[in-house]
């Protein structure tokens, strides 16, 4: 009797069918292979064509190399230098990486430095009989509206006028560099610059600080922060979807109802405000006041740490660090070598014309193709 009543209990159990599983996604991790062995190939080659150079001017090339790295790294003394050249080198990078997403080539990187920095200056000024901590934060404000407002208007000319980026971002480079230049020669000036025309100082007591016992300054919180933030919004957030949405395809983010013209002035004018803080740091950490130091080329330097780290918030900070270095050997190679102080900026012109060769090459090398794509 009991085994006719379990019958029809068996026949549910055998007839209940365990539920699917969804299979799981193959991990694409040829493509990610492709974003670290293109670039750094790249950086290989242009390795390679600075050693030809360095050989044909009578010098071993592996002891150039080795005497790069000592002046970057081989001590806490060098990697402080570095770390010091790597804060603007950051900021400046990401005022060409943020537009980059929405498929602008903005490289007026040197004059939001050079802008950021004269504004932070004068704000400064006007408040340096405030605490430290309030003089540098009116710096800091005053500099990412100087270098933000700068960079908005270019995307002004590129979104209402049509104007190529490229260009009119280039371009206002040496207006920003000729306005500083009128203004610490002119209205800004201190009298007692005499062989150096500079603005007034801002009070030793007013800078910002170092980090602990070392020659770091606190810039380069400011940039591991600001790269933090900036790899945040553009990965991680509805807006930085947006934003990637336009750089594929503007016509179908338009389709689909995005404002583009206002995301790209938001972005422009935080890339712009990255680079504005870079000259803030250089003005209250480094010379201490505006002259022509602040044009140094570290707005230029951005342009290839962001094309080296593809544009992305995290990997501009490796990269920064490592360009930081390169920057830092330029003297060793003079004193040891009786090479040409400039020649460090022949090594970083081959690695952007690598770099810019090797934007080429995604997509083009089977291996990195998944299967069936």
């Amino acid at each position: 009797m009991s085994s006719a009543q379990d019958t029809p209990i068996m026949s549910a159990v055998a007839e209940t069918r365990t539920p699917e599983v969804a299979p799981k996604t193959p991990l694409r991790w040829r493509p990610a292979l492709e974003a670290v062995v293109i670039p750094s190939g790249a950086v290989v080659a242009a390795l390679v064509m600075f050693g030809i150079f360095c050989a044909f001017q009578g010098r071993d090339a592996f002891k150039v190399y080795a005497a790069i790295f000592k002046a970057a790294f081989g001590s806490w003394y060098s990697f402080q230098n570095t770390l010091v050249r790597t804060a603007p080198l950051m900021l400046t990078a990401l005022c060409t990486a943020l537009p980059a997403r929405l498929g602008m080539m903005v490289i007026g990187n040197e004059g939001a430095l050079v802008v950021g920095g004269v504004v932070a200056t004068a704000a400064g000024l006007a408040v340096q009989s405030a605490s430290m901590p309030v003089v540098i934060a009116v710096m800091l404000m005053a500099g990412m509206a100087g270098g933000g407002l700068w960079i908005t208007l270019v995307g002004l000319l590129y979104y209402k006028r049509g104007v190529n980026e490229t260009i009119s971002s280039l371009l206002m480079n040496y207006i920003a560099i000729a306005l500083m230049n009128h203004l610490v020669n002119g209205p800004m000036r201190d009298p007692s610059s005499l062989n150096k025309p500079s603005s007034f100082p801002i009070p030793d007591e007013k800078m910002l600080p170092n980090i602990g016992n070392t020659n770091v300054h606190y810039g380069l919180i400011f940039g591991i922060i600001v790269c933090l933030i900036a790899w945040v919004l553009m990965e991680h957030t509805t807006f930085g979807f947006k934003a990637r949405m336009i750089g594929g395809n503007i016509r179908a983010a338009r389709m689909a109802g995005l404002p583009v013209a206002r995301i790209g002035l938001i972005t422009c004018f935080l890339g712009g405000a990255a680079a504005g803080i870079a000259g803030m740091v250089e003005v209250a950490a480094v010379q201490g006041r505006a002259n022509e130091s602040l044009a140094a080329g570290y707005g230029y330097a951005g342009i290839l740490v962001s094309f080296v780290a593809r544009h992305r918030g995290l990997p501009i900070i490796l990269v920064a660090t490592l360009l930081g270095g390169i920057l830092a050997s330029g003297g060793i190679l003079q004193r040891e070598f009786t090479l040409p102080d400039a020649t460090i900026l022949l090594l970083q012109g081959f690695i952007f014309i690598s770099i810019l060769y090797s934007e080429s090459l995604y997509g083009r090398i089977k291996f990195f193709k998944e299967p069936g794509a």
